[in-house]
């Protein structure tokens, strides 16, 4: 017997069933990825990215998770709270051995947006000056590694030689106003605003002795989930750069909108000179080119105590993906 209309029992079995199918259908969609970024100038390529539009025309949902620096979405990677984040040579290698943590391409330089600035009353140029003095730093972060590790050893200062606050880099600049300390390891736009503001002058910056790449890092748990999502999302970083290139102006408005919501008031001169030491050039370079780079990092790492081993660089360096997102 044949019924004109449904009945209730057909409406139901029909209704379970397209239940049943959403269920089907929500468990096939990949989740969102979870967007760690910093909200210093490092970020901001990665704030872009996802205010742009770009990410939903490649397909990709995401959820943005911000902090002050780079080290800090490396931990909450390691805690496998956020799924991918971008951060400097030295975090990439801490968290590869704390948590897995792989990078699956190279988004940008910036040697040039780092900076060891002194009060302006202070009149210090040269990273001798330091010695004595109150230094703030953000410790544990790649920036704050390399000067350690690096720069201030090179110019004869030890720990102990000067005395290292620690701060996260946004607080920075207040704390130069207010005199509680009498230099800083930086990053813009906070360089930019202190040196416009009369607060700073610059000692040196990191590019003569470190360009800088920042990598975007992954969970390797993220990799091994959603591989395709991850190529999607590198797609985007792609047409991030032709924005970077072609449209400046649409970028600045966009950055710029960012820090005025944080309060920071920067002139457009100001903050297209902080976006001016970004280097966006998302990829992946030779292993011939990266792998000496990324050596020396780790046995610097190594030397602070910081990592125990120099790890395999195909191991971490995943390029694979990036190579299917170019075609």
């Amino acid at each position: 017997m044949s019924f004109p209309y449904p009945t209730r029992r057909h409406a139901m079995l029909g209704t379970g069933a397209l239940a049943l199918a959403g269920v089907r259908r929500a468990a096939a969609a990949p989740a969102p990825i979870r967007q760690g970024y910093q909200t210093n100038m490092w970020g901001m390529p990665t704030y872009y990215l996802m205010r742009s539009g770009l990410l939903q025309k490649h397909g990709v949902a995401f959820r943005d998770f911000a902090v002050p620096s780079g080290n800090i979405t490396m931990q909450q990677m390691v805690a496998r709270q956020v799924d991918l984040g971008t951060f400097a040579g030295p975090s990439l290698l801490i968290g590869n051995a704390r948590g897995g943590l792989v990078a699956v391409a190279l988004i940008e330089y910036v040697g040039k947006t780092v900076r060891v600035m002194g009060r302006a009353d202070l009149h210090m140029t040269k990273i001798e000056d330091l010695r004595g003095k109150k230094v703030a730093n953000q410790t544990g972060s790649s920036i704050g590694n390399i000067f350690v590790n690096k720069i201030a050893p090179a110019h004869g200062l030890h720990k102990g030689d000067y005395e290292e606050i620690r701060m996260n880099v946004n607080d920075m600049v207040s704390a130069m106003l207010a005199k509680t300390v009498d230099a800083m390891v930086n990053v813009e736009p906070y360089n930019a605003i202190a040196e416009d503001h009369g607060i700073a002058n610059t000692i040196m910056d990191f590019s003569g002795v470190d360009r800088l790449p920042v990598f975007m890092a992954a969970t390797p748990d993220f990799v091994h989930a959603q591989p395709d999502a991850l190529v999607a999302y590198l797609k985007a970083w792609l047409d991030v750069a032709k924005d970077f290139k072609d449209s400046p102006d649409k970028v600045a408005g966009v950055v710029g909108a960012f820090y005025a919501s944080k309060g920071y008031t920067m002139t457009p001169a100001t903050l297209k000179k902080a976006l001016s030491r970004v280097q966006v050039d998302p990829g992946f370079p030779p292993k011939a080119t990266l792998a000496p780079y990324m050596h020396e990092q780790a046995e610097a790492l190594i030397g602070a105590k910081k990592i125990k081993t120099v790890p395999a660089y195909d191991s971490y360096m995943l390029g694979q993906f990036m190579a299917k997102a170019r075609g």
